[in-house]
């Protein structure tokens, strides 16, 4: 097996894909390592559906802010969606993660993207503020790789932490994070006749009582590609630390509870789910947020509100700010007028102390307001994009990440169809 490469990506979601294919595109021999047997990330191990609405009104005309791969990938899905089609097309996308697993598959076949499954990071070298080599373990295996430019796309900003980066936890004040959720869904549910209001309801008349232990303030619930079944995105375990093993393994049985206490009341009150059955959970729980880079520039919640188009700027975003309390029960919401949207700058992907590491995805250089707005899986999935052209940029030039030109970048990025503000 080749143990050296021009760009190592590190984390297969969405984020590590798309850096690792608009690195391809820029003629490097590219490494994508995933800890799990499929890409994806949030969507496919977490079962995180659908894709938040990344869209706003330009000049009249309804646009998508991010494009590019992120247009590409739906545009794929489309094509294996036959019945649901339109859920693809919509401002708000749903898919069914099978189709997603083999999307991502052939993206980076054609790419050529070496894709290694099934290996964790567990060292990286550093010499003169320079990765040299990583190691991950898979198989039983130690296996050590080299390359130019690395990017840290693993969500919690590993590579980064353990290259010695300065990192911040969550939020400044406490360094708690956004609540962690598991995921889940129910089958044979009559999603004609159901009572959404009733739901709401008893759900909060029971908290009250005590009989039910879930903080989160209301039952959130989506619809999916397959008929009479409803996605519960609803479970909430707060202060637990995402990257502490022990905190982040107590959640995981936390948030099982939390789904069966949900399902029971459901099937014992409501006739749209007396023939139901708890069908699957995410393999893992979804993280919202935990570490992120201190890099050479900390975006913050007032540069989101004042819609910055900064002069380095590599993707754009419009989510709005949505917080979900990392102290219990409550979601706080900033949206964007129509029409109205934000940029992030190449410095938020540079960390300090690295000069050729790129660091995308939830764990860029924010504070802890403004990355739950950046957080949601279009956006993230552009900062792939953007990571991947620049690791590309820099290596052709010869130079570290660090140093790249941003203006060359932009133009890569505008040439493959992305959209930047």
């Amino acid at each position: 097996m080749r143990k050296k490469f021009d760009v190592i990506v590190v984390g297969g979601g969405l984020t590590g894909v798309c850096a690792a294919i608009a690195a391809a595109r820029q003629n490097q021999k590219v490494l994508l390592i995933e800890q799990e047997g499929a890409l994806g990330g949030a969507p496919v191990n977490c079962l995180v559906t659908p894709f938040m609405p990344f869209h706003t009104k330009l000049n009249g005309v309804d646009t998508r802010l991010n494009q590019g791969l992120v247009q590409e990938l739906l545009d794929n899905l489309e094509q294996l969606a036959g019945d649901y089609k339109d859920r693809v097309r919509s401002n708000c996308p749903s898919f069914n993660e099978e189709h997603l697993k083999i999307v991502l598959d052939r993206m980076c076949k054609k790419a050529k993207v070496t894709v290694l499954f099934h290996a964790m990071l567990c060292k990286s070298q550093v010499k003169d503020e320079h990765i040299t080599a990583i190691t991950v373990a898979c198989s039983g295996q130690l296996l050590r790789f080299k390359a130019k430019t690395f990017i840290d796309a693993t969500g919690d900003a590993d590579l980064a932490y353990m290259a010695g980066c300065p990192i911040q936890l969550g939020r400044e004040s406490d360094n708690r994070c956004q609540p962690m959720t598991l995921c889940f869904r129910v089958v044979n549910v009559d999603t004609v006749n159901w009572d959404r209001d009733g739901i709401q309801k008893l759900y909060k008349e029971l908290q009250a009582k005590g009989k039910i232990k879930n903080p989160r303030e209301n039952v959130l619930m989506f619809f999916v590609p397959h008929e009479h079944v409803v996605h519960f995105n609803s479970t909430r375990v707060i202060k637990h630390n995402p990257v502490d093993p022990l905190e982040l393994s107590k959640a995981e049985a936390i948030a099982r509870e939390q789904m069966l206490e949900l399902f029971n009341m459901l099937k014992k009150n409501f006739v749209a789910f007396k023939d139901a059955t708890l069908f699957n959970s995410g393999i893992s729980i979804g993280v919202r947020e935990s570490r992120m880079i201190i890099g050479k520039h900390v975006l913050n919640e007032q540069e989101l509100k004042d819609c910055t188009k900064f002069e380095d700027r590599i993707c754009a975003g419009n989510y709005d700010i949505d917080i979900h309390s990392p102290d219990g029960s409550g979601t706080s919401h900033y949206y964007f007028k129509d029409g109205e949207y934000y940029t992030i700058p190449y410095r938020c992907l540079i960390p300090q102390k690295v000069n050729n590491l790129l660091v995308a995805g939830r764990c860029i250089s924010s504070t802890h307001e403004a990355q739950a707005s950046y957080r949601i899986m279009p956006i993230v999935s552009a900062l792939g994009q953007a990571a991947g052209v620049a690791a590309g940029v820099a290596n052709n030039a010869d130079i570290d990440v660090a140093d790249a030109d941003y203006k060359v970048i932009q133009e890569e990025l505008l040439k493959a169809g992305a959209f930047i503000g």
